[in-house]
């Protein structure tokens, strides 16, 4: 089966080698046959728009593979709305989604229903860390801490 992966690192100086390495393992045990690879660095799972997601979005609808491999839902996407479309446009498209860690292959009922589940963990768990963040700043605020950038000092006039 042509499979295309899809990896996603957070941070510039993070390495999708764990994911990549992990992916291509499982494909080469399932018989899948890897034709694409996109990767999405520095970028925020939050975000929809990323530019190997939507390239790799473009070539699904263009049927260039049959299957999506991911490393994890939360490597693919935050919200579960954003899964629930995704998987909505692959299944009309007739393309399979396999999340290796969290074992779940929409090819399945079973399958279908554990991704709407870890969906919705994965948004639950990144709307408490945004609540844990706005609790902790606004906790430094009320201890007179300035937040965001220092001030950049004047330029000197000769």
């Amino acid at each position: 089966m042509q499979t295309a992966l899809y990896r996603r690192v957070s941070t510039a100086h993070q390495r999708p080698d764990l994911q990549d390495d992990g992916l291509r393992a499982y494909a080469a045990r399932a018989g899948l046959d890897i034709v694409a690879t996109y990767v999405d660095h520095a970028v925020s799972g939050r975000q929809e728009r990323r530019p190997q997601l939507q390239a790799l979005m473009r070539a699904a609808r263009q049927h260039a593979f049959a299957c999506v491999l991911v490393w994890k839902f939360d490597r693919f996407a935050r919200s579960v709305a954003h899964l629930l479309r995704a998987l909505e446009e692959f299944a009309y498209l007739g393309i399979r989604f396999i999340s290796v860690q969290d074992q779940v292959d929409t090819a399945s009922p079973m399958g279908k229903a554990m991704f709407t589940i870890i969906g919705a963990m994965a948004e639950l768990e990144s709307a408490l860390i945004s609540e844990r963040v706005k609790a902790g700043m606004a906790a430094a605020r009320a201890r007179g801490k300035s937040l965001g950038r220092p001030a950049t000092p004047a330029p000197l006039v000769a």
